[in-house]
């Protein structure tokens, strides 16, 4: 055995550390954290100053064993968890649960997986930060007091199921209030004006009026008094500017850019530079500072002198503006910055180079430019027309990265224009006043709202991914997927003395890929707000964060923090699950013309319905589901009333009845007993019999068998898990090295033996006359199988002497997983 072992989180970081670290060195992982609060209980004692009870995990026990088995082998243990509190946490959990001798114990911590950031880290350890614990330990805590005794009252109030949560609670706030403002957003609009001028050169370019005009006639009398004017050049200025580069990445930048640029997911981006990370080619990937040591800035100077010269290098250092950025780590960079494209798979490779790029942008010169502002004025009107452009004199660190906007940051640019003088006579080509209308607010990206967050101050680096993710888990959020809808507007042109008018439509309204509460997110939403303000306050949840923070850094005591929110929070959740009404989020809609009952629209068991009569009458209401695109906020009597019309009857196709209905999965075709989904763009309410008979034959002709195989039919489908094909009840997926549009008879039969010797080599025991049998699982372990009931076997169990009886018994004990 060695003498020293090192704990590392994740087996990633310890194959890439053990390469570093000589024979007296063993490397392992914890896999995360190794304890942590019950998940069946509160796992708090609030009469005991908010003693947490932590366990480990059924999973982890037999890595707890071996980790203690190692631990007492060895003479050093290094703890060697990231260096931000969760890891400082894990840490402390490693220290306790495997009742650690102290004098053996050391803490290190690097912020890269290099060799000289691990040896430095042996050369210089620490004992563990009970500060940074404590704060993580308090957000623990508090974030579960929240969640175990919000959740409950959702449930009675709401629905079974629901959750809350400290900061996912608030982020879906600011997406709800956000969707507010756009539904009760008018637009208004106006005529911009544009004209198109020649110059004496010969050269084209365009310029605008600031002014815009009220309606079409408005725009008409301009366009007319100046249909015989003259234009020239009024003044003309041009004048030296610089842009500077951006600072460094942090999580959040990172976050923000790889969602413009690359089109990642926040989630996505965090898995990517995890692996980055835990290969040893980028610092730390979760922190808010964007400074760097004065080896990194060092070794970008000499990258950027050797690629493009001196003239591009500016050193610089970056400090952080964020609101209680946490503790002082390096902004993220490639730990080699000489190193280009390593043999990554394309998503790192993506995410390697925008980081590379950013880094030694952040290093570079100011571009340099020259901005030119041209006036044109004509001797009709007093109106003026403005046009600008830049020329780019030194690219500076333009020559490598430019950092992206978000859509409400994007300006009209006119480009580069053409040389004028004071005095010029230009000819106008044409003139367009085009109706324009302002726009709502735009819908949160990921990427928009995580900028959010920072800036208000709430959540910290380690938060955002999970944060996100959890609020479109749960069903409060979802990512919207309508194109937009056309929207007619007016365009005059005057071209040679004389106006035409044009009706042009456009798309607007597009949520495509952005953040759209749904209707339970609105409902719990308004809810929380409503009783429980404090927790929902923006500035509140900041406070919070700060109060964190400052135990972080030693300056406040972790249990008052958590005596000081819990004495206001408890009581308020007593008085609403007491006193508060349930909570439906009903609209009336009208009244039913053939019953007079009333039509309301709301929240059900089963999710957004419309309801004809209520639950005191004596007669039934009548109940019918919301489509997937429509919102309690939003469905008119018209829509809400046409619900009732499904089933559509469509008519008959060789013999049998066609209709049309909308199911779990969306609007469907159904011609006996087959189903056939619409295309995503067909409604419900416009497909007809001729569509379905169309749909109808498409799916019999792919569901056709494609070949046979031992005498049985091999049909081909494409799943949520890619294309399949289907044999003896068998699904099989079909890899990327065939081509699955021209499967020979000699890829069905490789596939469906492999899929069969796959099976065979995972199969332990079975009984066959009872559907039983025992297999090796995902992870190694036995799994016990009937149907859709599966059941961990414990690890001391021998399937060989494993009786059916036995065997039924266990399975008895477990219900089939039901369909969510």
């Amino acid at each position: 055995m060695a003498k020293n072992l090192v704990i590392v989180e994740s087996p990633a970081k310890a194959k890439t550390i053990e390469k570093f670290l000589g024979k007296d060195f063993k490397v392992t992982s914890s896999f995360g954290h190794i304890a942590d609060l019950p998940s069946r209980e509160l796992g708090v004692d609030v009469e005991k100053d908010f003693t947490p009870k932590y366990v480990v995990d059924k999973e982890k026990k037999a890595l707890v064993k071996k980790l203690k088995e190692l631990a007492s082998k060895a003479e050093t243990i290094w703890l060697a968890s990231d260096e931000d509190r969760e890891g400082e946490a894990i840490s402390w959990h490693l220290a306790e649960t495997l009742k650690l001798d102290r004098d053996k114990t050391r803490r290190i911590v690097f912020n890269s997986i290099t060799k000289s950031a691990i040896q430095k880290a042996i050369e210089n350890p620490r004992t563990i930060n009970y500060d940074l614990v404590n704060a993580q330990q308090a957000r623990r805590i508090l974030d579960r007091l929240v969640g175990y005794e919000l959740s409950p009252v959702l449930w009675k109030k709401i629905k079974p199921g629901l959750s809350a949560g400290r900061v996912q609670s608030v982020a879906v706030r600011l997406i709800v209030e956000r969707e507010r403002e756009i539904e009760a957003f008018n637009p208004e609009s106006s005529f911009r004006v544009v004209a198109e001028f020649r110059t004496e050169g010969g050269s084209v370019f365009r310029a605008r009026m600031n002014e815009t005009f009220a309606d079409e006639s408005a725009a008409i009398a301009f366009l007319q008094s100046v249909s015989d004017a003259a234009f020239s050049v009024d003044s003309l200025e041009s004048k030296p500017a610089k842009k500077s580069p951006a600072p460094p990445f942090t999580t959040s930048t990172l976050q923000q850019e790889a969602s413009r640029k690359l089109y990642f997911s926040v989630a996505r981006t965090m898995q990517v530079a995890q692996r980055l990370y835990e290969a040893g080619l980028i610092t730390y990937m979760r922190t808010d500072s964007v400074n760097l040591s004065g080896e990194a800035i060092q070794a970008a100077k000499d990258a950027i002198v050797e690629a493009y010269g001196e003239d591009y290098s500016k050193v610089r250092q970056f400090s952080s503006k964020t609101k209680g950025a946490q503790e002082a780590h390096e902004a993220i960079r490639p730990t080699d910055m000489r190193l280009q494209n390593p043999n990554l798979d394309r998503d790192q490779s993506r995410l390697y180079e925008l980081i590379r790029m950013r880094t030694l942008a952040s290093q570079m010169a100011d571009a340099r430019l020259e901005r030119t502002n041209v006036r044109i004025r004509n001797n009709r009107e007093d109106a003026l027309f403005n046009a600008s452009g830049e020329v780019i004199t030194f690219d500076g660190f333009l020559k490598v990265y430019l950092e992206g906007k978000d859509e409400e940051d994007l300006e009209e640019q006119d480009g580069m224009l053409p040389a004028m003088s004071k005095g010029d006579r230009l000819e106008c080509n044409y003139i367009t006043a085009t109706q324009r209308f302002t726009r709502p607010p735009y819908r949160y990206t990921e990427a928009s709202l995580v900028k959010k967050l920072e800036e208000l101050g709430i959540g910290r680096p380690s938060t955002y991914a999970p944060t996100i993710s959890t609020i479109q888990n749960r069903g409060y959020v979802e990512k919207g997927s309508v194109e937009g809808q056309e929207r007619a507007y007016r365009q005059l042109v005057l071209e040679a003395g004389q106006i035409q008018g044009k009706d042009l439509t456009e798309l607007v309204g597009s949520d495509k890929g952005k953040l759209v509460p749904t209707d339970i997110g609105m409902i719990v939403n308004d809810f929380l707000v409503s009783h429980f303000a404090n927790i929902l306050d923006y500035n509140f949840t900041a406070k919070v964060e700060k109060d964190f923070d400052d135990i972080a850094a030693g300056d406040e005591d972790w249990q008052q923090v958590l005596r000081t929110f819990y004495k206001d929070f408890h009581p308020t959740v007593e008085d609403v699950e007491e006193n508060a009404d349930r909570a439906k989020g009903e609209r009336i809609l009208g009244t039913d013309p053939k019953t007079g009952r009333q039509v309301s629209v709301r929240l059900g068991r089963f999710g957004p319905m419309v309801q004809i009569g209520t639950a005191e009458e004596e007669e039934k209401p009548l109940f019918a589901s919301l489509l997937p695109e429509q919102s309690i906020g939003t469905i008119t009597y018209e829509e809400a009333m046409d619900l009732f019309k499904l089933p559509r009857k469509l008519g008959t196709y060789e013999g049998m009845e066609v209709e049309a209905n909308v199911g779990r999965y969306g609007p469907y075709v159904r011609y006996g007993k087959k189903f056939v989904s619409l295309d995503k763009d067909e409604g419900v309410f416009d497909v007809d019999l001729e569509r379905a008979a169309e749909l109808i034959r498409a799916k019999e002709k792919a569901d056709a068998p494609i070949a046979e195989y031992q005498g049985k039919p091999v049909t081909k489908g494409k799943g949520r898990f890619g294309p399949f094909i289907k044999w003896d009840d068998m699904f099989i997926n079909v890899g990327k090295k065939y081509d699955f549009d021209h499967l020979s008879d000699s890829d069905i039969a490789e596939l469906i033996e492999d899929k069969l010797q796959k099976d065979r080599e995972k199969q332990v025991r079975q009984w066959p006359e009872a559907e039983v049998r025992i297999e090796k699982g995902r992870w190694g372990n036995l799994v016990l199988i009937k149907g859709r009931t599966r059941v961990n076997l414990p690890k001391d169990t021998d399937p060989e002497s494993m009786t059916l009886e036995q065997a039924q018994e266990l399975l008895s004990k477990r219900k089939p997983k039901k369909k969510s």
